[in-house]
């Protein structure tokens, strides 16, 4: 099967993003997840800084375990990777096929944290999740 290069980009940016929640879920035990979003994402959204202060809710960043600092690094990776091929594949492709793509990390995290956290589904909810693949298989391969 030949598949087209903005659908291989969209499917990795998929495969990132469903890391991206499946890290920072593992990341944020424990933690604030306003601090956690702050440390993920400091270089580029600085002002968040300035809310988690407002709200009463910061704390040292240096004496977050070394796990939380490993699991939101790679939370931060794995969107940064997202984001990357994201474009790459908008760039290469047509959006309208590129994004429903891109969607398939709701199914991907679904399996993740079936697998990865141990999450189980109910009969209602993997159907919903099938169709949403199915929904991304009717949308990206449109004529």
């Amino acid at each position: 099967m030949n598949l087209p290069v903005w659908f291989v980009w969209a499917l990795l940016s998929a495969v990132f993003a469903a890391g991206t929640a499946i890290f920072a879920k593992i990341g944020i035990r424990g933690v604030d997840s306003d601090l956690a979003t702050l440390v993920r994402t400091f270089i580029i959204f600085f002002v968040l800084a300035a809310y988690v202060a407002a709200m009463g809710k910061w704390s040292n960043p240096l004496h977050l375990p070394g796990k939380t600092w490993l699991f939101l690094s790679l939370s931060a990776l794995a969107t940064g990777a997202s984001w990357v091929c994201y474009f790459r594949a908008l760039q290469i492709g047509e959006a309208s096929k590129v994004a429903p793509v891109d969607k398939l990390s709701l199914v991907l995290v679904a399996l993740f944290a079936f697998v990865f956290l141990g999450e189980r589904p109910n009969l209602r909810e993997w159907s919903g999740i099938a169709c949403v693949a199915l929904g991304v298989v009717i949308l990206a391969f449109k004529k």
